[in-house]
């Protein structure tokens, strides 16, 4: 399988930050401009005050948060002070993606780069990983907003994402008033200028187009990290148009290819709601967690309390409604616990009533179910594995580990109540209904007892559920 993967790909450097260092670096700064901020959070970081602030309002409440930075010396600055001390990984759900595919046995995975440095180049996998050529050079105009802004940024610095982990009953003095870190969280520092417009590399585009015809599928993602508006008076619709013009581009070259979207967390519903919006005719698939889900409340009217509880008969009926509303062929929720789809219903020769069949008298629906849940399970079993290792090795490794991990409890359950409210049926590991055109599945996850990283699981599971549903698709 042949697979692009855009759009934001960067560099994570997490570093574990100490209350004795929070507390150091707190006494050089003013008192009462840090204060000011604690108290009325900037949410983005124009100054080395602003980040300061961010990561000891954070600890103090043991909240996480994303800020973006928008000054070249705050970059500089958090670079020279941490990088080099901080585990330096791949970042970007296309990133994240691009690798778990190659590992995973796409045959060709060709990545959008905004930065192709040799630190953001040697993250990626190297089995089936592809640049075009050699990435092409980036001029200085196309890299930069049209409108100079002090402290822009320059056109080569590399797109990091500073993660600063903050651990439960750590204490630090706040200018005399000691406070402990009531839970374990992180601050993150975002240095992405590129990405935060879905800036594409010339070469990943011209790739695109003169191999459309010999691509399977395209993993899109990134677009949570839009803004409203930009400098320059760039909006995030002009941006959106573009993309979809590129996408809807090589659609017409190949119908056969596949797209699937896949979102991230919004910091505003309204581009949210727009995303999905624009792509819902375009794309064969969407991807989100509850969170996300939740989200587009206008647009399903379920309630977030039942979504971000995790209910089975809340999330069902936002994702049917979403589905069923927007004429999508392909919805899935992944959460912690379990992993829920709404397929459409292609073959139109199951009605309701014939759940009193039984299952050996309709093969088509149960061919139909088999390999829906086939799909997901795969990606489950990916997503447990990396959890537990921290490392995708190809599949038999990921069947070795998987072997080794329990089916979440929690998931279970919600799917028994899946079952009874909506008079499901089982189906190995997982269940389904069918209501209206639609085939709804779920599974439970595998969860890991001590697992190495939390990171990327939900972008693994949806790479390992991308590129089996292809496989199978072929295979058809």
């Amino acid at each position: 399988m042949n697979i692009l993967c855009g759009y934001n790909v960067n560099i994570d450097s997490v570093y574990r930050i100490s209350g004795i260092e929070i507390s150091k670096l707190l006494e050089t700064f003013e008192e009462v401009e840090i204060l000011n901020k604690i108290e009325n959070p900037p949410g983005k970081i124009f100054s080395e005050s602003d980040f300061v602030a961010g990561l000891a309002y954070c600890m103090k409440n043991g909240y996480g948060a994303e800020w973006l930075v928008f000054e070249q010396s705050v970059f500089e600055f958090l670079k020279t002070r941490y990088f080099e001390k901080s585990i330096v990984r791949m970042g970007g759900n296309a990133g994240i993606m691009a690798n778990a595919l190659s590992q995973l046995g796409a045959s060709r995975v060709i990545p959008n780069v905004a930065v192709p440095s040799k630190t953001q180049l040697s993250l990626f996998s190297k089995k089936a990983i592809y640049f075009p050529e050699a990435p092409m050079q980036i001029t200085e105009n196309e890299r930069k907003e049209p409108e100079e802004n002090k402290g822009a940024f320059s056109s080569s610095q590399e797109p990091i994402h500073f993660v600063f982990d903050f651990s439960e009953g750590e204490t630090f003095s706040l200018y005399g008033t000691e406070v402990r870190v009531p839970r374990e969280n992180r601050f993150i520092a975002t240095c992405d200028h590129l990405n935060l417009r879905l800036f594409v590399n010339p070469a990943f585009e011209q790739y695109a187009l003169q191999h459309a015809c010999e691509l399977d599928g395209v993993l899109i993602s990134g677009f949570h990290l839009l803004l409203e508006n930009y400098r320059n008076g760039l909006t995030y619709e002009t941006i959106l148009d573009d993309t979809f013009s590129q996408l809807k581009n090589l659609k017409t070259k190949n119908n056969k290819l596949r797209i699937h979207l896949e979102f991230g967390h919004f910091s505003s519903k309204k581009i949210a709601n727009s995303v999905f919006l624009k792509f819902e005719k375009l794309s064969d698939s969407f991807g989100m967690n509850e969170d996300e889900l939740s989200m587009l409340y206008s647009l399903h009217g379920v309630p977030e309390e039942g979504l971000l509880h995790m209910e089975a008969d809340a999330i069902s009926n936002a994702a049917f409604r979403l589905a069923s509303r927007h004429g999508l062929k392909k919805l899935m929720i992944h959460t912690r616990e379990f992993v829920l789809a709404v397929f459409k219903n292609d073959f139109n020769s199951t009605p309701d009533s014939e759940f009193e069949m039984g299952e050996s008298e309709n093969p088509i629906l149960q061919r139909a179910v088999g390999e829906k849940l086939e799909a997901l399970r795969f990606g489950v079993k990916c997503a447990g594995a990396y959890a537990a290792s921290g490392r995708l090795e190809g599949r038999e490794f990921v069947e070795k580990e998987a072997a080794k991990l329990q089916e979440s409890p929690f998931g279970k359950k919600r799917i028994e109540a899946f079952v009874k409210a909506f008079d499901g049926k089982t189906f190995g590991q997982g269940a389904y209904i069918l209501r209206e055109n639609y085939i709804i599945c779920m599974l439970p996850t595998m969860l890991s007892r001590s697992p190495i990283t939390t990171v990327g699981l939900g972008d693994t599971l949806t790479a390992g559920t991308f590129l089996r549903g292809l496989e199978l698709d072929v295979q058809a």
